[in-house]
């Protein structure tokens, strides 16, 4: 299979350490630390090994609500700021994303840590913007409820929209820093956001200029109409999942009209679903290794996984032959879309409760496990395909990954889909998208326009 199409692939390495949701043996492997999801070396060399191949991103996935049966990598793990501000110094080309929640967070200290990674990366940090589905997290920001789905996705929306207002606070010209002259700073270059909206009151200004990318790059991720409806409004690059290639086609069609709708350049819109490659010596070795490592050895802790759309509700309480249980508005405030699908597969199947869990937890067949010819081609179908425009690789196993870079990328560098070099030394310019225009300055030019008209 060959193309000839001019898009590029774009991919990002998402960093989980000793495992995040249904790997729960991945940390036994010794290739991987026990510590690895708190040990800095681990993810510089994690990063260092994506950059070497080219990689767009490295992303850090994060909540900040945990169970004695969360994922192994979700119960002690750096917090994204300090371990992205640390790679920030340890690479040089490849961009920096995290997961930083709108729900329990104030815009202006967003803006502003998000701008410090700016400026520290010169011009490679993203924003994976979440509404934040634990419930529990309202007990940990002396909230006694969690917030309703249509305030959090509210809540997100203005506190983006503030966010970027504020990364607006200087003009591009605003520190001259002309020695001779003895003028640092232009004081008309500076602008207050002066913000009142139904969720924050932020007069501004920021204290920190723009980056060479202007702005740091917005990540979204979630499947609800909320969630797409956000991610078309403000979503530079969409986190997804797609099981197959027609589900990927939908989402990416779907999300592009959306983008459209709202006046937006739907190719300036990125979706990239995740991606756990498995690559071996042939397709037949690679079946067996998604069956021996299938969840069914350890049920228990996939029915504790299985209550976290519905706020880590304990399943273990029933019958798993009975009919699966009647939960009322039980999600309502969690992961509402994902709750909501399971009970209405339940219902309308008439499905017990193991049953259901094993529904929506299958032995998978993997359209991206078999040797490294199958999974190029397979990448190669989609990617021509309109299902994508990149993929989130998770690394876990080092080598396993390094099967990837050294053996999948070239094929598709040969067919010229991926990156020989990077074509920029900042996020937005990898990605292949536009510097955001300063708001201010754009006022200020127009207004010199009518002048001189």
């Amino acid at each position: 299979m060959t193309s000839s199409t001019s898009r590029q692939l774009k991919l990002g390495a998402v960093l989980v350490g000793v495992g995040g949701p249904g790997q729960h043996d991945v940390w036994l492997d010794p290739e991987i630390p026990g510590d690895a999801s708190v040990d800095i070396d681990w993810y510089i060399a994690r990063a260092r090994q994506a950059e070497a191949a080219k990689f767009d991103l490295v992303f850090i996935v994060d909540s900040q609500f945990i169970t004695p049966d969360s994922p192994n990598h979700y119960l002690n793990r750096l917090e994204p700021f300090t371990l992205l501000s640390a790679l920030a110094v340890s690479t040089t080309h490849i961009g920096l994303v995290g997961t930083v929640t709108t729900s329990y967070n104030e815009p202006f200290n967003v803006a502003r840590k998000f701008a410090s990674l700016d400026l520290i990366s010169r011009g490679r940090a993203g924003w994976n913007v979440v509404a934040t589905g634990d419930g529990g997290t309202a007990g940990n920001y002396s909230r006694e409820e969690h917030y309703d789905y249509d305030t959090r996705y509210g809540r997100a929306l203005e506190h983006v929209r503030v966010a970027q207002g504020l990364w607006d606070s200087y003009e591009d010209d605003a520190f001259p820093r002309d020695r001779a002259a003895g003028v640092f700073f232009d004081k008309e270059r500076q602008h207050r956001l002066n913000h009142t909206g139904e969720f924050f009151s932020v007069v501004g200004p920021l204290n920190i200029e723009r980056s060479k990318q202007g702005q740091p790059v917005i990540f979204q991720a979630g499947d609800s109409n909320e969630g797409r409806n956000l991610g078309a409004e403000i979503g530079e690059g969409i986190f997804t999942f797609a099981f197959n290639l027609e589900a990927g086609q939908a989402f990416y069609s779907d999300i592009k009209a959306r983008a459209a709708a709202k006046g937006r350049n739907p190719d300036e819109v990125l979706v990239l679903p995740g991606l756990l490659p498995i690559i071996t010596d042939t397709d037949a070795e690679a079946r067996e290794i998604e069956i021996s490592t299938h969840w069914a050895k350890d049920f228990d802790r996939v029915l504790a996984e299985f209550g976290r759309p519905f706020g880590w509700h304990d399943f273990s309480q029933y019958d798993l032959d009975a009919p699966f249980p009647e939960l009322g508005s039980l999600g309502d405030t969690s992961f509402r879309t994902q709750a909501d699908n399971i009970k209405l597969t339940a219902r309308t199947n008439g499905l017990t409760l193991r049953e259901t869990v094993e529904h929506f937890n299958p032995v998978r067949h993997s359209p991206f496990a078999g040797t490294a010819l199958t999974v190029a081609n397979e990448i190669e179908r989609w990617f021509v395909g309109r299902a994508i425009d990149g993929f989130n690789v998770h690394v876990t196993v080092p080598s396993q990954f390094a099967r990837f870079t050294d053996e999948v990328l070239p094929i598709l560098r040969e067919r010229g889909i991926f990156r020989e070099e990077y074509e920029s030394d900042t996020l937005r310019g990898n990605l292949g998208l536009p510097v955001p225009a300063n708001r201010n300055s754009a006022v200020r030019d127009a207004a010199a326009r009518l002048v001189s008209a």
